[in-house]
């Protein structure tokens, strides 16, 4: 049989009478492909040595058998494996072990999961068998599977819709595509007369509905990507269609209810959704956005284009529902410009951050779907049981929430506060996945360090008891196949493949830390984090030795203090020297001291040539996690904020750009004093009213909040009596006004500008004035104190 290759899009699993039947749909150079493998049977271990429990406990169930295997679990006891007919058995059967106290392992994975784990196929796919064409697409049955390296170019449409405020009511469906350098555009519109060539007209919802699911059928995109698109268009498209009972087909290869979304609830308010189609993805550019850790003020679709593209929505801001409604009542072509110009921002954010890009090479490391977001606990299962499983082992079961103890943060010493000139950050590379490697840190290392006779010398210490198998474990090797991959990916310029790398080495230690996770263990997370706090330790004290003061060190970083050097140049030089010293003297030690290779690289990442590390506010005590400097990059100046006021989006416009002035001129030796004068005078004339707005998210229900009613929860609930709708989850700008928090969007009141002086611009002054015994108060109240 010829083989092909393609790339998962979805995956699902339905009992049948002869066994588990698995769906996968794959994007091919040919077209869609469903694609089924042979008939499964779903299965779980079991330790050996309750087997005649189990069959006494599983007796009257039927379509399942047990049979011995060569396989261990973490305990080193023999195991056995019960294989069953039907997934909903096993899940029954697990139930009734449970209750009973036994302990069947790996029972919650999914067949399609475990199916496309146990062949290390993530995404990518080569398949053979017996194939049909179908319409549009192939089926393939029978088939073999088994991994490949393809890469697909996936089909993909932008889609937003138009709806009214107040009711289910569907105004206009967006679409707008992009291939080969050629443009798609097209709107579906309730209508009753001609709009544009490139806009159909329908008498009523229904019919727009219908055209729009014949049109999906025909135009056949892989990937359907939108803003906010799951919890807002697809649920909406959703409710529309139970209005006029009509099957919300957005799926592949049925017609009717089979093509219909599943749905899933992220939370208990039902606010948040997941969506699984198909043979489709859906994709949302906010979420994706967030996963590629892209930052931004707000993720409002105008506010990442305007930052991203230079472009933006045609109608934004406050009042904009009830535009749009004017719009679809009394100038349908300016709604439908409106409506596809979004469609067009959302394409091009796509395109500029190459999100699709990001997406699947997130699905190449991790296996996970590719509309998965989060799912670390999820996507570390996917890389290691295999491996587990290849070295003779099945998986613990997890933990509950109460046997977790958790494992001490990252190590961030005491800061020692002033201002410098030439502080270099030596940063250490991806630390704890260099600490993994470095000291064999493994789960199953541990299960074989802890209860298997070995030698000392066979061993890597590790915290709170642990021992870890110097030779026996899989997440040493697994990380340095990626951090490999990972250099490849940087040479080659593959920014995707390397930030989804980064993101998975990155989220091991996390995800072991976790009581989500079956290997959890508190030694394992505490020999990773406690080892990251010598390492720190003793670094500062190396450093210390060759005469350099370390004012300050954080998690994986120091920050090194070239006492009496002013030439930047030479700053640098024994930067690079530290660097090589440090690296060479690491690889010592920990031969010497442990018998193992390092792992560890610190680099000599950055050189600050004038930097500020403040005191906490109202002490003399140095901060953490707070600082801020001058750098050159590109032979400019840049300035760089950590912590401070001008980086955090829950302090004003004014506070930040304030501060980010403030300190260039300090920085420069240039005067500020006037500045500060002029600044304090420009918000008491309400020069500055625009930067003055506070923008804070809604974490809960309006009426959660009782006895602490904080400022941006009194501002929502007048924006809700002036007849706004206000949902947990929504952005709330407000202002400080003499009568308390105002919503911007309803603000009667006068703004209380001694406010903003007070708990905006002086604690971002006082900051780096109080080095030079000065503060806001002193400069703006000087003059009225020669009179006084």
């Amino acid at each position: 049989m010829e083989s092909q290759q393609g790339f998962v899009l979805t995956r699902q699993w339905r009992d049948s009478r002869a066994g588990v039947e698995l769906e996968y749909w794959l994007a091919s150079d040919q077209g869609p492909v469903q694609i089924f493998p042979p008939i499964q049977q779903s299965v779980l271990f079991l330790p050996r040595d309750q087997k005649k429990a189990s069959e006494l406990l599983l007796k009257d169930f039927s379509g399942w058998s047990c049979a011995d295997v060569a396989m261990h679990d973490f305990d080193l006891q023999p195991v056995f494996a019960c294989y069953f007919l039907s997934q909903r058995n096993l899940r029954a059967a697990r139930d009734c072990l449970l209750a009973a106290g036994l302990k069947p392992y790996e029972s919650d994975i999914n067949p399609h999961d475990r199916f496309l784990m146990e062949r290390f196929i993530k995404g990518s796919v080569q398949f053979s068998g017996e194939k049909k064409t179908v319409s549009n697409f192939q089926t393939v049955s029978d088939a073999l599977m088994k991994t490949s390296n393809f890469l697909p170019a996936l089909k993909t449409i932008s889609l937003d819709i138009e709806t009214a405020m107040d009711n289910i009511t569907l105004y206009s469906i967006g679409l707008y595509g992009r291939e080969k350098g050629e443009d798609y555009r097209l709107v579906l519109m309730v209508s009753d007369h001609w709009i544009a060539d490139d806009v159909e007209f329908f008498a009523d919802e229904k019919s727009l509905l219908l055209r729009f699911f014949d049109w999906l059928s025909d135009y056949d995109p892989d990937i359907i990507i939108g803003w906010n698109i799951v919890n807002f268009d697809m649920w909406f498209l959703e409710r529309v269609c139970q209005k006029h009972h009509i099957p919300f087909r957005l799926g592949r290869g049925r017609r009717g209810r089979e093509a219909a979304p599943h749905w899933r609830l992220l939370d208990d308010d039902g606010d948040r959704r997941a969506m699984s189609v198909p043979g489709r993805v859906v994709l949302d550019g906010i979420e994706l956005l967030k996963a590629a850790f892209y930052q931004f003020e707000s993720f409002s679709l105008n506010t990442v284009a305007t930052e991203l593209l230079g472009d933006g929505k045609l109608i934004h801001g406050s009042g904009r529902g009830e535009t749009i409604t004017d719009l679809f009542t009394s100038d349908k072509l300016a709604l439908a410009e409106y409506n596809i110009q979004d469609c067009r921002l959302v394409l091009d954010i796509f395109d500029k951050t190459k999100l699709i890009d990001f997406a699947i090479a997130r699905t190449r490391i991790t296996g996970l779907p590719l509309d998965r977001i989060g799912g670390s606990v999820a996507s570390f299962d996917f890389r290691y049981l295999p491996l587990l499983h290849r070295k003779g082992y099945v998986a613990p079961n997890g933990h509950l929430s109460d046997e977790i103890e958790h494992s001490p943060g990252g190590f961030v010493m005491n800061s020692q506060p002033g201002i410098y000139k030439n502080v270099a950050v030596l940063d250490f590379k991806s630390l704890y996945p260099s600490i993994i490697r470095s000291f064999k840190i493994d789960p199953l290392g541990l299960a074989i360090g802890l209860n298997q006779e070995l030698d000392q010398s066979d061993m890597v210490p590790g915290y709170n008891g642990a021992w870890f198998s110097k030779t026996d474990g899989i997440l040493p090797d697994l990380i340095a196949d990626l951090w490999q991959l990972r250099d490849q990916a940087k040479e080659n310029q593959d920014a995707a493949l390397s930030q989804a790398i980064k993101i998975i080495m990155n989220s091991f230690y996390g995800v072991l830390g976790t009581g989500g996770c079956r290997f959890f263990d508190s030694r394992l997370a505490s020999s990773i984090t406690r080892r990251g706090h010598q390492i720190i330790q003793q670094t500062a004290v190396f450093i210390e030795q060759q005469g350099w003061p370390v004012i300050y060190g954080d998690t994986d970083s120091v920050f090194v203090w070239f006492k009496d050097i002013d030439d930047p140049d030479q700053a640098s030089s024994y930067g690079r020297q530290l660097e090589s010293q440090l690296n060479h003297w690491w690889h010592e030690t920990l031969s010497k001291d442990y018998g193992i290779d390092s792992a560890l690289e610190i680099e000599f990442e950055t050189l600050y040539q004038r930097f500020l590390m403040p005191t906490v506010r109202g002490s003399d005590q140095g901060s953490k996690k707070r600082y801020a400097g001058v750098v050159w990059k590109h032979g400019k100046p840049q300035l760089v904020f950590k912590g401070l006021e001008s980086v955090r989006t829950d302090w004003t416009r004014l506070a930040r750009d304030f501060q980010s002035e403030l300190y260039r001129r300090i920085f420069f030796d240039e005067p500020y004093r006037d500045f500060i004068k002029e600044t304090v005078q420009q918000v008491m004339a309400g020069d500055l009213d625009g930067k003055l707005i506070y923008r804070k998210r809604l974490r809960r229900k309006i009426n959660d909040y009782q006895k602490n009613v904080p400022p941006h929860v009194q501002a929502a609930r007048k924006a809700v009596a002036a007849g706004e709708k206000i949902r947990r989850g929504d952005w709330i700008e407000y202002v400080i006004t003499i009568n308390g928090s105002e919503p911007v969007s309803s603000q009667v009141s006068q703004v209380d500008y001694q406010h903003y002086i007070d708990k905006q611009l002086a604690p971002a002054a006082d900051g780096i004035l109080y080095f030079f015994q000065d503060s806001l108060a002193a400069i703006t109240d000087q003059q009225m104190g020669l009179f006084g």
